[in-house]
Order: C-alpha cells, then structure tokens, then sequence
C-alpha cells in the first residue's frame, strides 16, 4: 500500500504524523511518501525520512494524489478538502461531532474516514486517544500556572502558594486520562485541587492513590456550580466518545466565578464542556467572557512537537500497519476495535454517536465489514 504523511497546516501545529523510526517499520512492506518539510517541526530532517526508506514529495497535492492510507495528525481544513476522494483512506483525529462542516464535506468526497479518537482496544479503552490526552492533560495545569499571573489576564495567583498564603484552586471536570494528568500535575506544583466525575469507582480510586490530597465530588451541577464559584482555574476534561461534548459549566455559572479566574477546556475538539467556549489557536488563545479568561486552543500538544509525536506514533504505528498489511475491509472485519474508528464510509457516516449529533442515518456495518 501506498501511505502518504502530508505536513500539518493548522495553526502552530507542530507535530507530524509517523516520525523517521515508525516510518522505517512501514518501509519493510510498504511505500511511503512524506511531503518535504513534514517532520521539520518536530525535529525530523527529510534525511531522516529518506534513510528511513521513504519518498520526499515536494507537494501536499501530490501526497494526497499519489496515497492509498493518507495519516495523518488534524483533521483536514477546508484547503485540503479538494484532497479528498472516494479511493482514499484517511487516518487522523477527525473530531466530526465538533463540526457539521468537516463532516459533511467528508460525505461529500466519499473517503473513508478512519478517527483515532474513537478506536477501541479489548477494555473499551481509547488507545490512540490516550497519549494526547496525557500530554493535553499535563500541559492545562502549565497552561492554569501561566495564565493565573497577572500579566497574562489572570488573577495574580501563584499555583502553589507560599507558607502563610493558600494555594490556588484548581477544578477538573471529568477524571478519564486528560482529568487524572492534570489534576496530578496541579497537585504536583501545590495547588488545591477539586476532582468531579459521574464514576464513583473512579472517583475512589483516584482518592486512594492520590492518599486523600484530592478533593473528589461527584458530578452533577449543583456540585459543579458550588466548586466553580470558589475556583481560580476550571479544567475541562470531559469526553463523550464519537459525541459533543456536554455543556457542563454554563453561562450563568461564570457570573459566580472570581473575576479573572481562568478556563482551559480541553474538551473544545469535541464542542467544548463549557457553554461559552470556543475553539482558539496557539496565535490567539485566550478570549475573556463574564470577567473570565478563557484558552480554548484545540491542538494543545502541538505546542510540544517532538514528544507528541513519538507518543502518538507509538500507539497509531500498529493500526496502520494493520490496515497496510491487510487492507481495510480485512484489518475492519478481523480488529472489532479499530472497526469502531470508522466514522464516514463512501458517503455514509457510520459511526452511531456522529450520526446522532446531526440527526443523521448511520450506515449498515455490513457495507463494509
């Protein structure tokens, strides 16, 4: 098969889809093109790639052109949208209950859409999710310690205070892998940290491996409303797999907040858990609404490139081999996981919670596998 590894055009996005190391395992059974200057934000060189086996394509159409597997990092922006066609296989985070836009252009092109983010491993766990979440989720406390100075638009607050003077505090919404990094993180650098989820069981074991430093609550909203009006940062970390995510913090909820109290929402790539989010970019990341600093930027780990990258590869590399190896209908039918990835089939959404959010029909499984 033949894998093309585009460069990645969204704002400030850094990373790069396979880097020199995993392109090199692909290389054994398969060619792979990687457009010149690909990897150069992560610091992989074209020499790399080429001692790794690749092709240097000198053109992001001629990628796409000359690709069977197209593997990518972000979802495809509305200039790359002309790429797309039915014989193509497309692998990234796609994201689609966040945009009608992206999915109906998706419908449209015929191509198959293939999301990382909701793959499923035996445990019903998100592998390819996973590692983006740990550095998203490690990189909101830095985030909340940067924006809390009062330079940047916060509150003046040190995270972890001083003998004699508290902490700030930090409020996680949702306790999967972004919540527990950035609450350990928080915790970490001192602060008073406010844990809430619906999992009870998460909850108690996160309470006894933290041995009690944690404050945990479950999560409902007079809850949530009574801990984000003490809160000198809210972290959103809530998701919903294949789904928008749920509007957990509301409008009204902001008037209780301290002034320049700060939010980062993580969960902005699937709508955002806070009704007054929006989705920024690393150019233009914060916006205040109600006297509150909001950073809503949607590819956080593109900040940190290099680690980013290799993380994801070393979770995407087996599944794209799979589907090189034995071709998609065949790697679908024999890995009920990675069959949970498909999201758009030939003009067809296809996964249930995509379908749902735009009142769609969800295509027949059969068609495919």
């Amino acid at each position: 098969m033949r894998i093309g590894i585009p460069k990645e055009i969204k704002d400030n996005e850094y990373r790069v889809a396979l880097p020199p190391g995993a392109v090199r395992e692909l290389t054994r059974r398969h060619d792979v093109l990687v457009e010149t200057g690909a990897g150069l934000g992560s610091g992989f060189r074209d020499e790399e790639y080429i001692n790794a086996g690749a092709q240097i394509v000198s053109s992001a159409a001629d990628v796409w052109a000359d690709s069977e597997l197209i593997v990518k990092v972000k979802e495809p922006l509305p200039q790359e949208y002309p790429y797309l066609r039915e014989d193509l296989i497309l692998f990234t985070y796609l994201h689609l209950a966040a945009s009608e836009e992206l999915t109906r252009a998706l419908l449209a092109s015929g191509v198959t859409g293939l999301a990382y983010e909701t793959v499923e491993d035996p445990n019903g766990r998100l592998p390819l999710l996973e590692p983006m979440s740990e550095v998203a989720g490690r990189m909101a406390a830095q985030i909340v310690a940067q924006y809390l100075q009062k330079p940047e638009g916060g509150r003046g607050i040190l995270l972890g205070g001083i003998p004699g003077v508290r902490p700030a505090h930090i409020v996680v919404l949702g306790a999967g892998t972004v919540g527990t990094n950035a609450a350990e993180v928080a915790l970490g650098m001192g602060a008073s940290v406010t844990l809430l989820d619906i999992n009870i069981e998460r909850l108690r074991y996160l309470n006894n491996v933290l041995h009690g430093h944690i404050t945990t609550l479950y999560s409902n909203a007079a809850n949530i409303a009574e801990a984000v009006a003490t809160a000198d940062a809210v972290i959103g970390a809530v998701l919903i797999a294949g789904a928008r995510a749920p509007h957990l913090v509301t409008r009204d909820m902001l008037k209780t907040m301290p002034t320049s109290s700060v939010i980062v929402d993580v969960a902005v790539d699937q709508g955002g858990c806070v009704e007054t989010t929006h989705p920024t970019t690393h150019s233009d990341p914060t916006y205040v609404v109600d006297g509150v600093l909001h950073y809503g930027v949607a590819n956080m780990p593109g900040a940190v490139p290099r680690t980013s990258s290799l993380g994801l590869a070393n979770a995407t590399l087996p599944y794209v081999m799979r589907v090189a190896d034995l071709g998609l209908h065949e790697a679908l039918r024999s890995h009920p996981g990675l069959a949970k990835g498909l999201n758009v089939y030939r003009g067809q959404v296809m996964h249930p919670a995509v379908a749902r959010t735009f009142n769609l029909p969800v295509g027949p499984a059969e068609a495919i596998l």
